[in-house]
């Protein structure tokens, strides 16, 4: 969701800096880059650590940080779609294929992106706080799989990092990612997924071409991370 379906990194960008404000601390772009795709359950003790305060409270810094982000999303105009990411909607809808959102952020925050981008768009949608175990760990693609219907080889994944890309290819699925942060697209896991600069670079055909090499032959579900 965050960094590929819509441009709220920099929301988030803004939260995490006021949290390292407030520990005494600055928020640097390789903090930024550490996090990306992780649950805040994963992200936090990262973040702190890499602030080099450790033995700050991590559920407070949670709190701060989704309580924050839900003010900054919840403000008119901020949920910007990514480029292509609309047209990439269409092209499925038109082609009857049905689509899950899968994303680390909470409920609180996945709401206003649907209300944003379309509700109607989605047939399935896992928030992070609606599974025990969030990205990397393959659970909540495997929970969106198995909401809809299918074989989780039958759901390409789209991802924007190395956290999530882990997930969708842990799953089983076929996975395409395109890099939030540039530190992205020299993580040995790209070798596993495929790789493309924006969403316009990603068609209907292709994933057509992605589950076809995996054997399936039926029509596939695309879930969005």
């Amino acid at each position: 969701m965050d960094g590929l379906l819509v441009d709220t990194e920099p929301l988030w960008t803004v939260a995490e800096h006021e949290l390292a404000a407030s520990l005494g601390a600055r928020f640097t772009p390789d903090i930024k880059a550490a996090m990306i795709g992780h649950g805040v359950d994963t992200a936090l003790p990262l973040m702190l650590s890499m602030l080099g305060v450790p033995d700050a409270d991590p559920h407070a810094a949670a709190r701060f940080l989704i309580e924050r982000t839900a003010e900054l999303f919840g403000e008119p105009g901020r949920i910007i779609p990514m480029p292509g990411a609309v047209a990439l909607l269409d092209a499925l809808a038109a082609a009857g294929i049905a689509t899950a959102l899968v994303s680390s952020s909470f409920r609180v925050l996945m709401d206003p992106v649907l209300a944003a981008i379309g509700p109607e768009r989605f047939a399935v949608t896992v928030a992070g706080d609606e599974v025990s175990r969030r990205k990397p760990h393959p659970e909540p693609y495997l929970t969106a799989a198995r909401m809809l219907g299918v074989d989780p080889a039958q759901c390409v994944v789209l991802e924007d990092s190395e956290a999530g890309a882990r997930a969708g290819l842990d799953a089983g699925c076929p996975t395409i990612l395109v890099p939030s942060f540039p530190a992205t697209a020299v993580h040995p896991v790209v070798a596993e997924a495929t790789v493309r600069p924006s969403l316009h670079e990603v068609t209907v055909d292709l994933l057509d071409l992605l589950v076809t090499q995996t054997g399936n032959t039926g029509r596939y579900s695309d879930a969005v991370g």
